[in-house]
């Protein structure tokens, strides 16, 4: 049974949730989009108990709001050698970067893409610091920023 105090989050078709859950999104929406100025004006206006909107209000949100403007994105050019990537993921660590998703192209030429998506409210240095440090990484031929969420 869990205590609550996991913090496990999932990812959930629209269509099979209960719909005071989905009046819980649109009351959220008014009152962000300015077109409800209360609560009580925004439950009123979706047909639900102001109870039931405080009770999961906190709990539901849409998945571009769980990190916005904490992701980054990078592109990196690696030369096809034992350890390149391996000093890569030290050097974020070393920055307390998060690393969220990793990918890797089969090397071409000698020659490999990466990208490599990256929690960032941790970091300890600035995004443009952090990539001057990765382009100096003996392998590492090419370094770009290729998204900011």
């Amino acid at each position: 049974m869990n205590d609550g105090s996991n913090d496990t989050r999932y990812i959930v078709d629209r269509r099979i949730l209960p719909i005071v859950l989905l009046k819980t999104i649109e009351a959220k929406e008014l009152l962000k989009k300015g077109k409800a100025s209360t609560v009580h004006e925004a439950v009123e206006m979706v047909g639900m108990s102001r109870s039931a909107y405080y009770k999961y209000k906190d709990y539901i949100f849409p998945l571009y709001e769980i990190n916005k403007g904490r992701i980054i994105t990078i592109h990196l050019l690696l030369s096809h050698r034992k350890g390149i990537l391996s000093k890569v993921l030290s050097e974020l660590a070393k920055f307390r970067a998060n690393i969220l998703t990793i990918n890797q192209s089969i090397p071409i030429h000698g020659v490999a893409n990466v990208t490599i998506a990256i929690e960032i409210q941790e970091l300890t240095i600035k995004i443009q610091a952090l990539l001057s440090k990765l382009e100096k990484i003996e392998g590492v031929n090419e370094v770009n920023l290729l998204a900011r969420e």
